[in-house]
Order: structure tokens, then sequence, then C-alpha cells
């Protein structure tokens, strides 16, 4: 007797769960997704650089840092092992920068953003690729920002190196289509988690940004105290990972869907304009 044929709403409650590796998943973004992600039927596995912690997440955690090439591949290889396949990867592990200017960052400084915001990606999907290829499908998602598409002065490194990440999902996109893969990239504004208290401080300060760095951190916290929640983020993940016919882009929340449209519609001087405003830019 052949298999009942299934609505596209219920093939995520089957037993065959698909399943999602969600990186840096110990908390904020990450961790808002990977329960969505669960909610929403998935068999997920998160990941943390502090490693493997016993608490009552409803997804199991990895150990993984995704700035080593040895432990992306050890992680990729224990869930193989465990699940035998991978279907979804959110690539979502990363830092930023306290406001600063952008000569106030070492190279060494520049580096560590980009091997963790970029190369971390690269690396995930080089290990992830020639499984879903094998499979005949998968979808990867990376959250970028809209800053990597609207660019805002003090934060250049992290503006950089999400600029990157959205290049990089393009090209991936055209390259993946014909195996059955297709990537995405959600580009959040500001989001209230425990991002900014994590984000490091310019490594090479130098006295005469001091008061702008002062002014722009005051704007930055404003825009955290009235930001959207994570969850909003998460929703977004979830629609794209179900989608039939995935964008390659998805903002997440309104400030970011208002810069997004000021971008494709607004004169450029008059965007110019509105982002030394918001910054409080003379």
């Amino acid at each position: 007797m052949p298999a009942p044929t299934l609505l596209p709403e219920e093939n995520f409650m089957t037993i065959n769960k698909p399943v999602a590796l969600v990186t840096g998943a110990s908390s904020g973004i990450g961790e808002a997704i990977a329960v969505k992600l669960v909610a929403a039927g998935y068999k997920v596995y998160g990941t943390s650089r502090r490693g493997v912690q016993s608490d009552q997440r409803p997804f199991a955690m990895l150990a993984l840092d995704v700035t080593e090439d040895a432990s992306v591949e050890h992680a990729v290889r224990e869930l193989l092992q465990l699940e035998g396949r991978i279907d979804l990867l959110v690539n979502n592990a990363g830092f930023g920068l306290a406001p600063a200017a952008a000569e106030e960052s070492s190279i060494e400084q520049a580096k560590a953003v980009f091997d963790t915001n970029f190369m971390g990606v690269v690396r995930m999907t080089r290990a992830v690729v020639p499984h879903m290829r094998r499979q005949g499908s998968g979808r990867i998602i990376n959250i970028g920002s809209i800053l990597g598409v609207v660019a805002v002065p003090y934060v250049a490194l992290y503006v950089a190196s999400k600029h990157a990440v959205d290049g990089y999902s393009q090209a991936l996109d055209h390259e993946l289509r014909t195996h059955g893969i297709r990537v995405t990239v959600i580009e959040p504004g500001y989001t209230r988690t425990s991002f900014e208290s994590n984000s490091l401080e310019a490594d090479a300060k130098l006295d005469l940004y001091e008061d702008i760095r002062v002014k722009v951190t005051k704007v930055v916290n404003q825009a955290m105290a009235t930001a959207e929640s994570a969850d909003v983020v998460a929703d977004v993940v979830l629609k794209a990972a179900r989608a039939e016919r995935p964008k390659l882009r998805y903002t997440a929340g309104k400030a970011a869907a208002q810069l997004q449209w000021m971008r494709r519609f607004a004169p450029a001087g008059i965007l110019d304009t509105g982002i030394r405003k918001a910054m409080q830019l003379a």
C-alpha cells in the first residue's frame, strides 16, 4: 500500500525530521532560531565555542569554534554520525566591535572580525556542502546584517565583514542551485540581545575620536533599548527555511526594512543625509 501523501506543512511533523545545524546558538539570535526550528519540527543541533552544556534547552549542543578548521570538521563529522544528514545550516556565529573609527582597530583585530564573521561562514559551508550535494538537497541560511548593504560609520569592520557575507551568499546560491541547494542571507537591523555588550573595544584607540565614540555609543544604546527581539529574526529564518522558492535576501525587523527601502528607492543624497543625521554626525 503506498504511503499517504503529506501536505507541505505536515512534512515537518514526520518521524524523519529534517536536521538543522545552528552555529552560535548558546544565546541571542542563534538560540532563538534553534528554539523556533525545534517548534517547527526540526531536529536541531546548536553549537558553542564553550562546548556542550547540560541545561534545559530543547535542542542538543555541539562544541564548535568556527575559527578552527579541525573544530568545524569534527563537529560536522559528529553530527553526521548521529543523524546521517544535514538539511539546514544556519551560519549565525559572529561578533562586533564597539563603536570606534576604522583606524582605531589593529590589523590583528580586523583579521579576528573577518575570521569569525566571514571565514567562519566559509569554513562551515565547505564542511557541509559536500554532504548536501550527495543528498541532492539542502538549505544554507547566513545571518548577515542590513549594515552589510547599508553602511554606517564607526562600525566599519563589522560592516565590511557582513558585506562579504552578502556577496559570498549571492555567488554561492548561483553555484549550488543546480545541486538542489539554496542559499539565503538574512539582514536584521538592531536586535535586542547581549550582542552589543559582548562587542570588543577597539584595540588602537586615538584621543581625537573620544568625543565621537561617546556620542555614537549613546546612539547605538538608544537604538538597542527599543530594538525588536531575536524572535523577529528567528521567524524570518523559519520562513526562509520552509519557502518552496526561497529569496536570496530577507530583511528582519521594521528598521531593516526601512533602510532597505531607502537604499532601493531614495536618492543617494537623501540616504547619506539620513544616516549622518541618525548617527548625530556634523
